[in-house]
């Protein structure tokens, strides 16, 4: 019977663009589904959007469109960047489809029959950036996961008695592979061992989402909403037949790969839905790390962002994913620049695998007439050669043990051993010197070493294709050896090169990247961010609160360029209040349309707090935060400073929608 395998990433939450951290997770797991194909499995590789929530609800407001306008659009750019990538995945799931909607609503069915459903009120704090009902807070706290202000909700809702399930988690974490690496598992276990609350899985002050059944006031908790796509996809619920028979297939999942800011989710919350439907748990959790940028995790906030188009663009696909599974330990977070994405080009494509493809190919070109040479018994004995053959048994070994370990790094580090024992091979036996003379004994030792580096090239090729499946089926192909897709790992041996096999047409995979790519990468990064904030360019500037005017001098003017950098939003004060031992400070809490910010003013004098709850103000969105009487001030609200020193806030005449940009 063949082999089942079922990997799966998280589906992304189209709250922002795609770049190089999506790109990380979505590249781990097709590398994964290529090798599991190669070994013979019957792989199943999902992937898809999350698209419901109040933040998509408050990002799409902000932007003029319907919450399923902006949802498509944003889909569509995961989409098309995965097909322009090369990623296998053999279905694209979204939370808007028809199917998934109805599949949700029989799991939540199915976990109310079963008795772990009731219905009651929440008060407490709630991150709408990471959906995140977080316990304990209080109002003006930051969320634990990304550090916004958490905004207090008041609201009927659903709850799921997850409380019953802390013994049967703690069980379950008994296996240490069912959560890799080992910090996520204990990190999880000390959550669970702290004690479960009951969660909150439905919300009623919004309406984005799948209505739960029979109540259509309330939607479905965003997370259990996501979750539920790994069963959805594949036949869940379904009435066909067809759908049924995948559903009993691949499920459970033998691999769910996520980022560790979603652990929590995956690792709590997930299985103990599953437990309380009925239905089999996944094999496997296993989480990766941030790709950090300028020592910060990538994100919209920051700035900080790479597209992967421009990675593309540059260097290509395969480029990028060697560089990700070879340089990052996978499981810890790793940094990222285009300096060392070159370098590591460089010395491991271009003068590495490239290098050894290029000078042993070209040479059984000029010295065999385009076909592999046949060793002689005599020179196949030779010590070194069994010393390479001895190399590459050993390393087809240990490339399978660690990948399946999910040690990527570790699994890359021992090909390319193999490659530079091959290269030295070859400088030690000058073939292009024995090319010239024409005696048997030299012809034989000639025709071993590139029979011996062939052979080599063709397993550090085929271990590779799955990291890097364009330019090894490139490499495949000038060898003569046909579809790379067809090689059945679990069989390759040293030995199986067959001599007489006519190369095809030879040419370099990975030309040398000179400081030039670097240069026009990073110019396409920064064009890439002035166009975007050209797109938001503020109409006004911003001016700090009880701040006298400065006079308008030659010296004291500034370029449209800075002017375009200030990011002006509207929001709505919903929470004011003073800031202890101070005179002038208020402590705000303001909706600016895709999150709640904690602000500090210096307009207590001027306002009191209960005449502000429901105004509508500006702030600078995108002012770096300070510390003011020990809390943060996460942006700048905008009043124009009068004489005597009193302020008066910026507002509108007419209703301006929160969130909305000043251009």
């Amino acid at each position: 019977m063949t082999r089942k395998f079922y990997i799966t990433t998280p589906i992304y939450y189209v709250n922002a663009r795609p770049h190089i951290g999506h790109a990380y997770t979505t590249i781990a797991c097709d590398t994964v589904a290529r090798r599991q194909r190669m070994l013979g499995a019957d792989t199943f590789f999902l992937t898809g959007t999350d698209e419901h929530g109040q933040k998509i609800e408050r990002a799409a407001q902000a932007a003029g469109k319907t919450p399923q306008q902006y949802a498509d659009e944003i889909s569509a750019e995961f989409r098309n960047l995965w097909k322009r990538m090369g990623i296998s995945n053999d279905d694209f799931i979204r939370t808007t489809e028809d199917r998934h909607k109805k599949r949700v609503q029989i799991l939540f069915g199915q976990i109310r029959d079963n008795g772990y459903i009731y219905k009651g009120t929440y008060t407490g704090q709630y991150c709408v950036s990471d959906e995140l009902y977080v316990d304990g807070a209080q109002p003006g706290d930051p969320c634990p996961t990304c550090g916004r202000i958490t905004e207090t909700v008041h609201e009927d809702n659903y709850f799921f008695k997850l409380s019953a399930f802390q013994d049967k988690l703690l069980e379950l974490y008994a296996n240490p592979d069912f959560i890799r690496p080992e910090t996520r598992r204990n990190e999880v276990i000390s959550f669970v061992r702290s004690g479960l609350r009951d969660l909150s899985i439905s919300r009623s002050t919004f309406s984005w989402g799948i209505p739960v059944p029979d109540d259509p006031k309330h939607v479905i908790y965003v997370w259990l909403d996501a979750l539920a796509n790994y069963i959805t996809a594949i036949g869940y619920g379904s009435s066909h037949a067809g759908a049924q028979e995948a559903f009993r297939k691949y499920w459970p999942a033998d691999v769910h790969m996520i980022g560790k800011e979603i652990v929590r989710f995956h690792c709590v919350y997930w299985p103990a839905f599953l437990l309380a439907a009925g239905l089999p748990l996944p094999k496997a959790i296993v989480a990766h790390g941030w790709l950090l940028f300028e020592e910060n995790k990538m994100s919209k906030s920051r700035g900080n962002i790479v597209r992967t188009e421009t990675i593309l663009d540059v260097l290509g696909a395969d480029a990028l994913r060697y560089f990700l599974l070879r340089e990052v330990v996978f499981g810890q977070d790793g940094s990222f620049s285009f300096d060392a994405l070159v370098q590591r080009y460089n010395s491991d494509l271009a003068n590495g695998l490239g290098n050894l493809a290029s000078r042993t190919l070209t040479m059984i070109n000029r010295y065999f007439k385009g076909q592999l040479p046949t060793p002689l018994q005599k020179a196949a004995k030779m010590s070194a050669g069994d010393a390479i053959a001895s190399a590459a048994r050993k390393t087809i070994q240990e490339f399978g043990d660690l990948f399946d370990q999910f040690q990527f790094s570790r699994a890359l580090e021992s090909a390319w051993g193999l490659v530079a024992a091959v290269d030295k091979y070859i400088v030690e036996n000058e073939p292009w010197s024995l090319g010239e003379k024409q005696d048997e004994e030299s012809r034989s030792r000639l025709a071993t070493v590139l029979y011996t580096s062939a052979e080599a090239l063709r397993i550090a090729t085929a271990l590779a294709h799955p990291v890097m499946p364009d330019a090894t089926a490139k490499i495949w192909a000038q060898m003569g050896l046909g579809d790379i897709k067809k090689v059945a790992l679990q069989d390759l041996a040293w030995g199986q090169l067959r001599p007489g096999t006519k190369l095809g047409d030879v040419s370099p995979v990975f030309p040398r990247a000179d400081k030039s790519a670097i240069e026009r990468m990073q110019q396409m990064e920064n064009q890439e961010r002035s166009a975007a904030v050209e797109e938001q360019k503020p109409a006004a500037q911003a001016a700090a609160p009880n701040a006298a005017p400065a006079p308008v001098t030659a010296d004291s003017r500034i370029t449209i360029d800075d002017f375009a950098r200030v990011e002006l939003r509207v929001g709505v004060i919903k929470v004011a209040e003073r800031v202890p031992k101070s005179d002038k400070l208020l402590r705000l809490e303001i909706d600016i349309g895709t999150e709640v910010r904690q602000v500090v003013a210096g307009i207590a004098e001027a306002y009191a707090p209960e005449s502000l709850i429901g105004r509508k103000v500006v702030i600078v969105a995108n002012l770096a935060p300070r510390k003011l009487r020990g809390l943060e001030s996460n942006g700048m609200i905008v009043a124009a400073s009068l004489e005597g020193g009193r302020s008066v806030l910026a507002g509108f005449l007419e209703d301006v929608p929160v969130g909305a940009r000043l251009k």
